[in-house]
């Protein structure tokens, strides 16, 4: 397996969202040999368990990007020490129904970021609870908490900071890496 293909999935739907902004930037800065797709969740309906056997065709296209995925990236935003409802939403439908999850196996990483100094530490540490039942396979070293996440982008949303784009190269080969282990 040469070359990766990650799909990232943004934890935040708002249009100015630093997230956003850093997954973009992964995009970018992703080394040779690792691709990077955005994975679409804002069109998601509400998860409802009475659809789960007949899940609509965004569900349907979600599941199969995870699926035809190397490894997933999860770029998040933390609120009340979790993850947002739009990506808790994203994860629940993509694991139903019951034996057809997309997230078996699945080697993942995590970035995160906040206007504070922690840099969404909880939202990372949460997601990672959930990982336990989906069956995923984080990469816990090296880790992307970007504290002071406001600063780091220009006016344009371009990623400035040099250091942070260090990080989230480093860590994109740290995946890519990782889904070359677990996928053997």
């Amino acid at each position: 397996m040469t070359n990766i293909k990650v799909l990232g999935i943004p934890g935040s739907l708002r249009k100015e969202s630093f997230h956003a902004k850093l997954l973009r930037a992964a995009v970018n800065l992703a080394p040779e040999g690792v691709t990077v797709e955005i994975a679409e969740v804002g069109g998601l309906p509400l998860f409802n368990q009475d659809l789960e056997q007949n899940p609509p065709e965004s569900v349907q296209e979600l599941k199969k990007k995870i699926k035809e995925s190397d490894a997933v990236l999860f770029v998040t935003p933390e609120y009340n020490y979790s993850v947002p409802g739009v990506l808790k939403n994203a994860i629940d439908w993509a694991s139903r129904p019951y034996g057809d999850s997309a997230w078996t196996g699945k080697p993942a990483g995590i970035m995160s970021g906040s206007v504070g100094l922690q840099g969404g530490a909880k939202a990372q540490y949460h997601l990672r609870q959930s990982f336990v039942f989906l069956n995923v396979y984080p990469l816990n070293k090296p880790e992307v908490m970007v504290p002071m996440i406001q600063d780091k982008f220009d006016a344009e949303g371009n990623l400035i900071d040099e250091e942070t784009k260090k990080r989230v190269t480093e860590y994109l080969a740290a995946l890519a890496d990782w889904a070359r282990k677990i996928n053997g």
